[in-house]
């Protein structure tokens, strides 16, 4: 009686198993990604991925040949959503001068600004986006010489997650910010003039983030509403925290307008940006991005983990069409 009751109860994980990478396959070729918890939830798809391809092998090995069928198909698609990001494709875009970006959210305002001032210094960045950055975060970096490695500069200092920044080596026209969608955060612009290239336009991107039911609503209208690319007309780069991987539907319509992400160009999207928080067992997700035109090159993509900060400082090499 027992070894019947447990062949039934083996029969039924491996049926759930099956059912479950086939639902999640589902969620991310359907984008039923953009309610909560599943917003959330879908920005692990490249762990249930090594999960989904572990337990087809045993269904295989098991010769379980229905459920492995099932699961089998599940875990193809899930595969040839997450494998792209490992195989880079840099041979397109611009092939003039170049800028080096980088874009930092400091975790309002306790990531260490030396420690970046610092890195971008040995990363010789060109341009450095900020997020959540406080007065006193601003006041730090000041005494820390980032003023002296980028002399051009518009900030947006806030008290809370709210504030950010550019800071360029290059002459930067034309800045301001503005509140986001739903009025969570400040996103700083402007446009940047590199010597022999056609002017950037930059964005400082802070999406809100999906924590809640309630949040949700809002991070969806943040990444609408998101300047989406124009290939007939500026050239544009968003970096930033947008609060959304790869597997998120609405980051990959973003993109489709005419941007590329850097590290998935690169064959780093699955570099982890992001965690884990507050000690908490979250494993790392790619949250914030380099998104640039398709006309821009890219070069390179590399995140730096900084003191103090919950997310990982990201630099880009781009390429800019010449002018």
């Amino acid at each position: 009686m027992i070894a019947k009751w447990g062949r039934r109860l083996l029969v039924a994980v491996q049926w759930l198993f099956a059912a479950g990478v086939t639902g999640w396959a589902i969620a991310r070729l359907a984008g039923l990604d953009r309610w909560f918890p599943a917003a959330q939830l879908i920005s692990f798809t490249p762990y249930v991925t090594v999960v989904a391809l572990l337990g087809t092998a045993l269904l295989g090995a098991a010769r379980r040949w229905r459920a492995l069928a099932v699961a089998g198909t599940a875990t193809l698609v899930l595969v040839a959503c997450v494998a792209p990001r490992v195989l880079p494709d840099t041979g397109s875009g611009g092939d003039g001068p170049v800028l080096r970006v980088a874009s930092v959210n400091v975790f309002i305002g306790g990531t260490d600004p030396a420690a970046i001032v610092a890195t971008a210094r040995e990363q010789r960045v060109d341009l450095l986006a900020v997020q959540e950055m406080t007065p006193q975060w601003l006041a730090a970096a000041d005494e820390a010489g980032i003023g002296e490695m980028f002399p051009q500069r518009f900030t947006a200092a806030e008290y809370g997650a709210g504030g950010s920044a550019l800071f360029s080596r290059f002459p930067l026209a034309d800045a301001g910010s503005y509140l986001n969608a739903q009025g969570w955060f400040q996103q700083a612009y402007g446009t940047l003039t590199v010597p022999g290239a056609a002017p950037v336009r930059l964005e400082s991107v802070h999406a809100a983030s999906p924590y809640s039911a309630e949040m949700t609503p809002d991070w969806r209208e943040t990444l609408r509403k998101a300047p989406p690319a124009t290939p007939d007309g500026t050239v544009r780069v968003l970096l930033g925290d947008f609060n959304a991987t790869l597997d998120h539907s609405l980051l990959r319509k973003l993109i489709g307008t005419g941007y590329r992400d850097a590290a998935e160009t690169t064959g780093k999207g699955l570099v982890g940006t992001w965690g884990p928080y507050d000690g908490k067992p979250v494993p790392p997700v790619a949250i914030d991005h380099v998104l640039a035109d398709e006309r821009i090159g890219v070069r390179s993509f590399d995140a730096f983990t900084i003191d103090g900060g919950d997310h990982r400082l990201i630099v880009a090499e781009l390429a800019l069409p010449p002018a």
